[in-house]
């Protein structure tokens, strides 16, 4: 699954459980899916960090100057 789709998964339930949309014998279920939501975008961005991290030190490495503006 992709960041964007759990993301947006997520805030359907979170929009829903504001409105008052989710019954009480579907709260339990949309908890849990809500949680596994949340691990799938910590794991993504979590990877993208350590991704970005490791780009930034290649280039730095590399002798490129990531503070340039040209």
């Amino acid at each position: 699954m992709k960041y964007t789709e759990a993301f947006d998964e997520l805030q359907e339930i979170v929009l829903a459980m504001e409105e008052g949309q989710i019954g009480i014998d579907d709260l339990a279920e949309k908890v849990k899916r809500a949680a596994e939501l949340i691990a799938i975008c910590k794991r993504k961005l979590t990877a993208t960090e350590g991704d970005v991290q490791k780009i930034l030190k290649d280039l730095e490495n590399s002798g490129l100057d990531t503070n340039s503006n040209s």
